[in-house]
Formats: structure tokens, C-alpha cells, sequence
């Protein structure tokens, strides 16, 4: 699922996470590496077609990872 926002924030979930935002964030996250509770929460809001819900685990992840992460 992908998701681009007013504010250039871009979440794309296809069993991989990676959240983009210009310069100021970037994340990527190996689908392996995904903890059971960031990919439920993706799944869900995949599943529904939900970009609100996609947002709300977009950001969660950047506060626990930090706007520049790589996990693989």
C-alpha cells in the first residue's frame, strides 16, 4: 500500500516499511525486521485501504527509529 500525504511525508507497505519526507526522513525497514506490533498496525491499515491509519503507524515508527533508520 502506498500512501503520500499533503505535507511530501510517502509510506509505502508492501512487507517492507519505507517512510520518506524530502531530506528530513527517511526509514526502511526490511520486512523481517518489522516488530509484530508496527506490522500488525500496517496490516490493519492496509487491509482497510486506511492512509489515516497508515499515518498514525508512519508515525510511531519514526519515534521510536528516528527519522533516518535502516533495518535489515
Amino acid at each position: 500500500m502506498f500512501c503520500e500525504y499533503k505535507d511530501g511525508l510517502k509510506v509505502n507497505y508492501s512487507g517492507s516499511l519505507q517512510i520518506t519526507k524530502g531530506k528530513d526522513v527517511n526509514v526502511i525497514i526490511k520486512e523481517g525486521f518489522l516488530p509484530a506490533n508496527i506490522r500488525s498496525g500496517l496490516d490493519q491499515a492496509a487491509s482497510q485501504g486506511s492512509c489515516s491509519d497508515m499515518r498514525k503507524v508512519a508515525d510511531d515508527v519514526t519515534a521510536t527509529f528516528g527519522s533516518k533508520a535502516c533495518i535489515h
